[in-house]
């Protein structure tokens, strides 16, 4: 590092955080999009700090890029100091007694879309101050690293460190038009699956992996249609282009479909509601919390 007198030359959080965004992400252009930058703002953060520290960080390699020696040496330090800098940041918010303010949420495509809206715009209605950010990802969001306040997760989170309530499970179906039924003929035989239109996840073994649990061992080729955005896939299911998976919930609001083969037992859905244990102490994250246990808690099963 350049020297001042005596004393190392302070690192500013903001470089440090801009540094480990293009380390996680590879690329400028990405970790830009992650920290709601701009790329030409990101690229002087990362030339200031390397102007700071007196030699390269990053070195092109195709389309992406590589650490240097001294940026494989920076990163355990600037975890460190990230993790410094969250621990400061949860202390700080879980003992804000306001409620004026913006809670990032993190959800799943379907959820987000289909169950989500009602809750928050009730939450809207009588919270007007508080604001919300929703990240609408299949991903598990971290939570420890403040990447989302709240997370609506389908699965038990692990950490000590984090609240989880479980709220309880959408159950599963399989549905399809009511024009598609009257296509293929009804009821469907699920000893001939060959005879329909089925519609999968593309990349995801998900849908494999519950096929095999009723016995039926099928590939990927297996679907008609493929797609790992859940909800454009549920938007043809809407299409009756074939036979899809979805909540039960979700499908009550599309009058045009019908549950078929509704002799299979399919797992239900847990859905959890998760924050950081420190914010809990936060007024406005707690506020949105109960909201969405209470909210959720009309649109689930309680099991």
């Amino acid at each position: 590092m350049t020297q001042k007198g005596n004393h190392p030359e302070t690192l500013e959080w903001d470089l440090i955080r801009a540094f480990l965004a293009v380390v996680d992400t590879g690329s400028v252009t990405a970790a830009a999009e992650i920290l709601g930058s701009s790329q030409p703002t990101l690229s002087r953060q990362i030339a200031a700090l390397e102007q700071r520290v007196g030699s390269p960080l990053f070195e092109r390699v195709g389309r992406g890029l590589n650490l240097t020696g001294l940026g494989e040496a920076l990163v355990e330090p600037a975890r460190q100091m990230q993790m410094a800098a969250n621990s400061l940041s949860l202390a700080a918010l879980g003992r804000n007694s306001e409620t004026a303010g913006t809670v990032r949420l993190s959800a799943s495509e379907m959820t987000a879309t289909y169950v989500l809206p009602s809750i928050l715009a009730e939450l809207r209605r009588t919270h007007p101050e508080i604001q919300i950010e929703v990240a609408v990802t299949n991903r598990v969001e971290n939570l420890l690293e403040r990447e989302a306040d709240i997370a609506v997760r389908h699965t038990q989170p692990g950490q000590g460190s984090l609240i989880a309530r479980r709220i309880g499970a959408f159950r599963i179906g399989a549905f399809a038009h009511h024009d598609y039924l009257s296509r293929v003929g009804e009821p469907i035989e699920f000893a001939q699956p060959h005879r329909y239109d089925w519609l999968g996840l593309d990349r995801s073994d998900l849908l494999l992996r519950g096929f095999q649990r009723v016995g039926m061992k099928v590939d990927r080729e297996f679907f008609a249609i493929r797609c790992d955005d859940q909800v454009a896939l549920w938007q043809m299911v809407l299409s009756g282009m074939g036979i899809g998976f979805g909540t039960l919930f979700i499908a009550g609001q599309a009058p045009h479909l019908r549950q078929v083969l509704t002799e299979i037992e399919i797992p239900a859905m847990p859905v959890w509601v998760t924050a950081h244990r420190e914010l809990k102490g936060s007024a406005r994250i707690r506020t949105v919390f109960d909201a969405l246990v209470q909210g959720l808690a009309r649109v689930v099963d309680a099991r």
